[in-house]
């Protein structure tokens, strides 16, 4: 007699189990009923070298007008709310370093981190006036040690930038263009990025359709 597998507890509340969610093309999503974050079966990630072949695929070109534009989506309204000389960092800045430059142009100092392209353990060991954390958070596999990590990178009154696809739609997840990249493997509702902000006693204003401005107390 085969023994009922134990319920996943959540990556991100730890507060209720697991639940099946849907299956698309052989993937399983499950979801929290807490929190709300939707996640790809655990038994299902990818290999840090099947994430780094998809990394590879894409073209993200600082001086390219176009993935500025896309990046411009998070930047923008951060600019706004940065006070001359803030520091930051630029978490998961990929194979193209683009936030740095284009906040360099404006004056601001921006360190980089990503654990494939660009590993820093310095820049891991301060804090900042603020931190970017684009297209990132959608790859998390442990998703609540990621934001305490983020979390610990800002000074109080800091601010977190976080662009990543939300998901609105629970009727159209199937379809979604999101889930279509192997390294998507965790997805927020608007509600999550409630929850997140309360864990963390941070402030959360939704500064576009994919874009949470967060900012510590």
């Amino acid at each position: 007699m085969s023994e009922t597998p134990m319920p996943l507890p959540c990556p991100l509340c730890h507060a209720s189990p697991l639940t099946p969610f849907t299956e698309v093309r052989g993937r399983r999503y499950l979801r929290c009923g807490t929190c709300a974050v939707t996640v790809l079966d655990p038994a299902q990630l990818p290999t840090p070298e099947e994430e780094r072949a998809e990394y590879g695929l894409h073209r993200n070109d600082p001086g390219d007008p176009g993935y500025r534009r896309f990046l411009a989506q998070a930047t923008d309204p951060l600019l706004e709310r940065l006070l001359p000389g803030a520091e930051g960092l630029d978490f998961g800045s990929g194979p193209g370093p683009a936030i740095a430059a284009m906040l360099g142009e404006r004056g601001f100092a921006v360190r980089n981190h990503d654990p494939l392209f660009h590993p820093d353990a310095d820049a891991l060991a301060r804090r900042y006036d603020f931190v970017t954390c684009t297209e990132v958070a959608e790859h998390f596999h442990h998703p609540a040690a990621g934001f305490a990590q983020l979390d610990g990178l800002l000074k109080p009154g800091g601010w977190l930038a976080l662009m990543t696809g939300v998901l609105y739609d629970d009727a159209g997840f199937a379809g979604w263009s999101y889930i279509r990249e192997i390294s998507h493997v965790a997805f927020y509702r608007p509600e999550t990025l409630a929850w997140i902000a309360g864990r963390f006693g941070w402030t959360l204003e939704m500064a576009g359709r994919n874009v949470a401005l967060f900012r510590k107390g």
